[in-house]
């Protein structure tokens, strides 16, 4: 629709108007893009002056089954007539339906509830030194689990955590991919290690060995500590499997979950095995709005077009798609390696990122950066192959 030089400025004005009131009210703690978002559909944002873009970072790997999937909206619109909040001093149905697909999608036994990832961390570590008797943990360089103070506490950058010093005491790091010095660096009070199976936010989507986990599974009964698995990130179907941990065939004591879980909505998880859950008390752990009948609503909704859109799968098709493709435009531009699971996507420049972020802004698609050298493309997993291919013509054209 032809807007007009005034309808232009109208929207110019709105936008500008956000900003300022950004500025002036809200804690300047991100780094935001130029752009006021006030739609999405698909794969596709709209910003409030009407251009459209292909989102490749959804939502931080979020909104795996698309921007206001109808289900999904139909799900949280139905509830919300219903029954939005009454606390976890009550039974609640949706809470238990979600606990079992839960369970069955995890092949862990139960679950626990909260609002996000890092959440879902802090209860993995309560509960890990709760059921063992035992104080320290072990986690990875390169490792991120979050900004509250215990999970600050075991993800490894040291410009997140100096600022916040004194953290949680006896976290300790070791090198990615080396079940070696896990081994060496375990102790007698080791309650857990807690791991990525694919390294994302600080580690730049890194793969670990064939078998890095099921090493550290053993190093870990033999030692009688927990093994925890943060798939924050990496979870229902982001990889081509349902969690990275899928690709391992390795099952953790414990397994963080958040992000794709509620379609969108804010929701979080913890999945336990019984001999865990066994040493957890009533009054150990809780949450206000944790399992709250809305956000199990989404989740359900989320899972079920999963399913039955075949969105795992999809994922791994289009993830292949997109490696080959990539491969045929790296040999002509400043790619340097290129790191595929699923659609889990890094691609590694010789040079900087910040100017290829912008340029591919200005041609309509969004995508973010990781380590100021890898650009991070996770589209949602309804993405189209057209879409791809508008995607990379794109990219060809800026790394040229």
């Amino acid at each position: 629709m032809f807007l007009g030089s005034n309808g232009l400025n109208l929207r110019s004005h709105m936008k500008n108007k956000v900003f300022e009131l950004d500025a002036q009210y809200v804690l300047q703690n991100y780094t935001r893009e130029p752009l006021v978002l006030v739609k999405g559909l698909g794969a596709r944002v709209w910003d409030i002056e009407g251009n459209e873009y292909i989102d490749c970072v959804a939502g931080i790997a979020t909104n795996n089954v698309g921007h206001c999937h109808p289900k999904v909206v139909e799900a949280i619109k139905k509830q919300a007539e219903t029954l939005m909040h009454t606390s976890n001093l009550f039974y609640l149905k949706e809470q238990v339906e979600l606990a079992e697909k839960l369970s069955g999608l995890t092949q862990l036994d139960r679950l626990f509830f909260c609002n996000s990832g890092t959440e879902a961390v802090e209860a993995s570590l309560k509960f890990a030194r709760r059921a063992t008797g035992k104080r320290e943990f072990i986690s990875s360089e390169g490792s991120f689990h979050g900004r509250t103070m215990g999970s600050l506490s075991i993800t490894s950058k040291e410009r997140y955590r100096k600022p916040f010093e004194p953290l949680v005491p006896g976290a300790s790091f070791v090198p990615y991919g080396d079940s070696d010095a896990i081994r060496s660096k375990i102790t007698g009070d080791t309650a857990a290690v807690i791991l990525e199976p694919i390294q994302v936010e600080s580690g730049g989507i890194r793969m670990p060995s064939d078998n890095y986990l099921a090493e550290v599974r053993e190093i870990c009964d033999d030692n009688g500590t927990l093994l925890i698995f943060d798939e924050v990130q990496t979870g229902f179907g982001r990889t081509g499997k349902w969690f990275a941990k899928d690709h391992f065939g390795v099952k953790p004591d414990m397994m963080t979950m958040a992000k794709a879980l509620g379609g969108g909505f804010p929701i979080g998880a913890l999945a336990i095995t019984e001999s865990v859950a066994a040493k957890i008390e009533k009054g150990d752990h809780a949450a206000t709005f944790g399992g709250n009948p809305l956000a199990c609503a989404a989740a359900l909704a989320s899972i079920d077009v999963i399913i039955e859109e075949g969105l795992v799968e999809r994922s791994k098709e289009l993830g292949e798609y997109f490696t080959k493709k990539l491969l045929d435009l790296g040999k002509d531009s400043i790619i340097n390696d290129i790191r595929v699971k699923g659609l889990l996507i890094g691609v590694e420049l010789n040079g900087g990122t910040k100017e290829v972020v912008e340029k591919m802004r200005e041609k309509g698609v969004l995508i973010n950066c990781l380590l100021e050298k890898i650009l991070r493309i996770v589209p949602p997993l309804v993405i189209t192959k057209e879409e791809i291919d508008m995607v990379l013509s794109c990219l060809d054209e800026v790394l040229r």
